[in-house]
């Protein structure tokens, strides 16, 4: 009951953007741009109409989508990995994202002057701190986390990666948040975002594997 009352507080909230797009229709233009490249600058658009409502259905396609494979990933441990805190962070991606993204787009389609590559990379290092906060909590399981043969097959080891992980993602993101407001330059927020996300998978792995080779050395 709780999995399926979720499922539908997550879809409905998938959809309130429509809302707002219904509010703003009469003053979208034909065309809407919804992606842009590294310098910030549109490079694909669609129609009104699918910028205004496609975009919401497209995100409630992708929460049932997630869910489904969530639960095809961990049948057996369902009810136990749905109170893990990780999958608070899982459930709520979709609909967060189509609440946030799909009223942005709109507003920049009506003359709102809002840096996309700025608002990418600040939504970036938010989500790596909520991620970095969650982390430690995770206990092992086989569908979400740093799953590695290591952290897999030993619960310390999963553990303890997590924990750095967790204390490297929140170090990450609230580094991002604050190159962003200090560099202008586009590329050089885009070289530090580069290096944190390399960073934060390389170091976790690394330290995984150390882990691991030294246990098998005792």
């Amino acid at each position: 009951m709780n999995n399926k009352r979720t499922l539908w507080m997550t879809s409905l909230l998938c959809l309130v953007p429509m809302i707002f797009s219904a509010l703003v229709y009469s003053r979208l233009p034909d065309q809407i741009a919804i992606h842009w490249n590294a310098a910030g600058e549109a490079d694909n658009y669609v129609s009104k109409a699918i910028a205004a409502f496609g975009l919401p259905i497209l995100f409630l396609l992708i929460n049932l989508l997630l869910t489904k494979m969530r639960m095809r990933g961990d049948p057996e441990n369902e009810a136990q990995t749905r109170a893990k805190a990780g999958w608070q962070i899982y459930v709520w991606t979709a609909p967060v994202l189509s609440v946030i993204l799909v009223p942005v787009t709109l507003l920049i389609a009506m003359g709102a002057e809002i840096p996309m590559d700025l608002f990418a990379s600040l939504l970036v290092g938010l989500v790596l701190v909520v991620c970095g906060n969650y982390l430690p909590k995770s206990r092992k399981n086989g569908f979400m986390g740093i799953k590695l043969p290591w952290t897999l097959s030993d619960e310390t080891n999963w553990n303890k990666t997590h924990r750095l992980a967790g204390y490297l993602y929140i170090a990450g993101g609230v580094l991002l948040i604050i190159c962003n407001f200090l560099l202008s330059n586009t590329i050089a927020r885009l070289s530090v975002t580069g290096v944190v996300v390399v960073a934060l998978i390389l170091i976790p792995i690394l330290y995984s594997y150390t882990l691991y080779t030294r246990g098998k050395a005792k």
